[in-house]
């Protein structure tokens, strides 16, 4: 038999070497939990300055989809049914989400699965994780008042949009008894976990991109309430509108943050980790 030059053999290992790469590239279910409580823990360690830097930059960031929704609507105002113009709003809702998320801002709903994980690992204590949930609420709640604040002046000087137009869409999301937004922030809470778990997932910034419009398009077309753009939303209707009242607002705002927290810790981190963790050598995490 003979033998093969030293080249023949580098050009073979080579080509081998994508193949072992790829094979291994391949993430299991204990994979993702792993890394999503380190990535949890890691959050706990932040200063509480950076915590309340970047949380308030997501709720800065997320604006954007209500500056398109409110700019698709009012464009659409005349042209369709205000039905399907709503139904329309689910393909530009995701983009807040796409830059909070892609650009690594603390966004609560997003969260507040990943926060939990550390807790039930033993890792972290409850009221750390209570602590941190609050510092991340108060950075997007401030940082959404103010980008409401600016779209709602801004809109209306550029033409893309009006206060009537701010008007329906704040009406659009108050439309539901209490009880009904509030199980519907669950189910939205519940798939804003899920896009947690499955972004740890892949490493391609493309999936990342299509799983973001996915989960965020599907809350949209079904109308599931999330706290921090209904926010926004609610905010400016406020703002812009005598049928919205402060109160209003209120109760609003805290059955979606409530919901959102319980679909996401309860349905997602819970679940999963109960699911996963003893295939950690045998014992869990």
């Amino acid at each position: 038999m003979s033998k093969k030059h030293p080249s023949e053999i580098e050009e073979e290992e080579a080509i081998n070497e994508p193949k072992q790469s790829e094979k291994s590239s391949a993430k299991t279910h204990t994979d993702i939990l792993r890394e999503q409580i380190s990535d949890g823990d890691a959050s706990f360690k932040r200063s509480n300055s950076s915590i309340l830097i970047s949380s308030f930059t997501a709720g800065l960031e997320i604006g954007f989809s209500f500056l398109m929704i409110c700019s698709l609507f009012y464009f659409l105002s005349d042209k369709v049914e205000t039905d399907t113009a709503f139904k329309l709003i689910s393909f530009v809702y995701p983009l807040g989400f796409v830059l909070v998320i892609l650009g690594r801002s603390s966004l609560f709903t997003e969260q507040s699965s990943l926060l939990s994980l550390p807790v039930f690992s033993g890792k972290q204590k409850v009221h750390r994780l209570l602590k941190l949930w609050g510092l991340i609420i108060v950075g997007n709640l401030f940082g959404g008042y103010l980008i409401a604040l600016t779209l709602s002046w801004i809109g209306p000087k550029l033409g893309i949009f009006d206060s009537a137009t701010i008007e329906e869409v704040a009406l659009h999301i108050l439309g539901n008894e209490l009880t009904t937004i509030f199980v519907s922030a669950i189910l939205a809470g519940w798939l804003m976990g899920l896009l947690s778990w499955l972004l740890t997932s892949t490493k391609d910034t493309i999936s990342k991109i299509i799983i973001i419009f996915l989960i965020t398009g599907i809350m949209s077309f079904s109308k599931l309430h999330h706290s921090i753009i209904g926010s926004i939303e609610v905010f400016s209707g406020m703002l812009n509108s005598s049928q919205i009242s402060i109160g209003d607002y209120a109760e609003f705002e805290g059955l979606a943050l409530l919901g959102n927290a319980i679909g996401g810790v309860v349905f997602v981190a819970l679940l999963k980790y109960r699911a996963f963790s003893f295939n950690f050598s045998g014992k869990t995490y």
